[in-house]
């Protein structure tokens, strides 16, 4: 259900507020960019802190599943305020978005990294780690699907006064049930309690950014979310501008997510039969060439470029799956071997890079269509220069596809396996056994 609320959240942002900005209120694609980026890119300070915070909450329903309740439901308000805003004069349509922005992502990170950090507290097993990931995943798959499939019929088919604004209440009503979901779904189950880290924020960050694996690891996730956002940032200006149907957007949409519901539990079976870090590198193949590919099919027709985006949906089901399974092997490796708690600045420090990818993703897409000249309106109907068609085919399938090619640098380094962890579980049985004697 936390994936229903972080699924929402991460997804419509990215694929709506962009052309919001540039073919709604007029704002320049570059500044647009920055305006869709420097909210998101705040969470890079907060998220860590955010970890901190809940490492060491001491309230009576657990250190981590208030937060849910709390966070989420400001999350869910501050959403439903996001389109709201009036559409002139366009500074103050600008500042209205930005506050709101920076709201939605103050309280995100509040929500996200306490619901991140749950799994590496609900279990020890390295095998129960993925198959929580693997339902994880095709939650989320399932909540991207219906929040940016539906967002964007919901914008077309309603008249202009209420387009946005219906899309921004039905995001805010998914956040809310998923984070009210969270909440009560984790009510009464054990969560393992590891000693609790000494020293300032800055001493646990220095020890966590040591973690050679867990640095190579989050290198990876991040290069690769600045590559999904890239994507997600363009499915809307390929489909209406450079393909000219609005629909089509929603059936693109479709396409990258949809292949998640199926192959999930494909991929889990892949990860115990071959390993993590295995199925990442596959899923990541199929997740690059896809992009690249898709530059030849969306010349051919939409349906061609429908399956090739499919195909990038399979890749992208895997790797969001094996690293957020990999995620909590490092900080449980880190906590078992130390004794001391720093689950929470684990994934804060990873939360922070994810969002930072996928923040970082638009202002990128945006800076491709600023080069290519792309003029924007406020009423979506401007007519554009070749080499503004050029940049939004080039940010949607070339860029993303060098990007996920650099990730395989770090990722072909990344050495943590199920001995390792089974290894630091039994070394942490003796060390008890040793002190209870």
């Amino acid at each position: 259900m936390g994936s229903v609320a972080t699924g929402s959240f991460g997804t419509v942002p990215g694929l709506l507020l962009l052309p919001y900005l540039t073919d709604r209120l007029g704002i320049a694609a570059g500044l647009a960019g920055l305006i869709v980026f420097l909210p998101k890119a705040w969470d890079t300070i907060l998220n860590p802190i955010a970890g901190r915070i809940s490492d060491r909450s001491s309230h009576p329903d657990g250190r981590r599943r208030p937060f849910l309740l709390t966070a989420g439901t400001a999350l869910a308000i501050s959403f439903a305020l996001l389109f709201m805003g009036p559409s002139s004069p366009r500074g103050l349509a600008a500042t209205w978005v930005v506050v709101a922005f920076l709201a939605c992502a103050t309280f995100y990170a509040f929500f996200q990294v306490p619901y991140v950090a749950m799994p590496a507290e609900m279990t020890d097993d390295y095998d129960e780690r993925t198959r929580l990931m693997t339902w994880r995943v095709a939650v989320l798959a399932l909540a991207i699907l219906v929040s940016g499939g539906v967002s964007p019929a919901i914008r077309d088919a309603l008249p202009r006064a209420w387009d946005y604004r219906a899309v921004g209440v039905f995001v805010a009503l998914l956040i809310l049930g998923g984070a009210v979901g969270a909440w009560r779904g984790t009510r009464g189950i054990p969560m393992r309690s590891f000693g609790e880290a000494g020293g300032s924020l800055r001493e646990q960050l220095r020890i966590v950014a040591q973690a050679r694996n867990f640095r190579l690891l989050l290198l990876t996730f991040v290069i690769q979310a600045l590559a999904v956002g890239a994507m997600l940032a363009g499915v809307d200006y390929v489909a209406r501008v450079r393909l000219g149907a609005t629909g089509v957007s929603t059936v693109l949409f479709v396409a990258f997510v949809g292949p998640a519901l199926l192959v999930t539990p494909l991929w889990q079976r892949f990860g115990e039969a071959r390993g993590k870090r295995t199925g990442y590198l596959i899923s990541s193949l199929l997740l690059g060439g896809g992009a690249l590919v898709s530059l030849w099919t969306m010349r051919v027709s939409v349906t061609a470029l429908a399956i090739t985006v499919a195909v990038v949906g399979v890749g992208y089901a895997g790797a969001q799956m094996f690293p957020m399974a990999m995620l909590p092997d490092n900080a449980a490796v880190d906590a078992m071997r130390t004794g001391q708690n720093r689950v929470g600045v684990y994934t804060g420090v990873w939360t922070a890079g994810e969002t930072f990818g996928l923040a970082l993703g638009p202002l990128v897409y945006a800076g491709v269509l600023a080069l290519g000249g792309y003029v924007s309106s406020t009423d979506g109907l401007a007519q554009q220069p070749d080499s503004a068609l050029t940049a939004i085919a080039w940010g949607f399938g070339l860029v993303p596809a060098v990007l996920i090619a650099l990730s395989f640098i770090t990722l072909a380094r990344y050495r943590l396996d199920q001995l390792e962890v089974e290894a630091a579980l039994v070394a942490e049985g003796q060390e008890e056994g040793t002190t209870h004697a």
